[in-house]
């Protein structure tokens, strides 16, 4: 892909950039100030939306031309037909919906594929720091599952691969980076205890 202003994106943002289709139909959910759909309109000719419910963000992506809605990702997904785009994209949202499976079955219900990122409770400084003040931040030492908690979920890449297979959504691609966004040779052998974020592709299972 050519640069074509990706430097200005965010560095996870740009690894999403890179996995877009020229003339894909997107949805963002939770787009911010509309960064990636401004650089997919301009550069890969897609025909995005976004969801977004501050509304500072909602004013910045009007501005740049991002088509945006007022909605909640946990209550309003269901107003849309599936199959209605080619892709939905979740970035750094994912800990903090309320409902986290149901989002996910939603995703793949409006769009054949799934793009979602999030960052890891598993890395080891994320235990350190928890185990400091005696919180545990693996789901099986919670009293529910980690997407079954009413605040932040704790999740780890392991409890998201496992819940992917728990709804039957197949995972097509999988980077694991550092906080750099970055791989390296400890995250690709022990990604859950080293990898800080991950971008995953993920479809309907089969």
């Amino acid at each position: 892909m050519s640069d074509d202003g990706l430097g200005a994106l965010r560095e996870d943002l740009k690894l999403i950039a890179e996995l877009v289709p020229k003339g894909a139909r997107v949805l963002d959910l939770g787009c911010g100030n509309g960064d990636l759909l401004a650089w997919l309109q301009a550069h890969r000719g897609v025909n995005g939306y976004g969801l977004e419910i501050d509304h500072d963000q909602i004013t910045a992506c009007i501005a740049r031309g991002v088509n945006v809605i007022e909605r909640n990702i946990d209550e309003d997904l269901s107003d849309y037909e599936s199959d209605s785009f080619d892709l939905v994209v979740m970035t750094e949202t994912l800990q903090a919906v309320r409902h986290p499976a149901n989002v996910l079955d939603e995703m793949l219900r409006i769009a054949p594929e799934g793009i979602v990122t999030f960052p890891n409770f598993g890395h080891w400084r994320c235990r350190l720091h928890l185990a400091s003040r005696g919180r545990m931040p693996v789901a099986k030492h919670l009293p529910h599952a980690w997407y079954d908690t009413p605040n932040i979920h704790l999740c780890t890449f392991a409890d998201f691969e496992d819940l992917c297979a728990e709804r039957g959504l197949r995972i097509t691609r999988r980077l694991v980076v550092n906080g750099r966004y970055r791989p390296n040779g400890l995250i690709k052998r022990w990604s859950n205890l080293f990898g800080s974020i991950a971008i995953y592709g993920l479809t309907r299972g089969r």
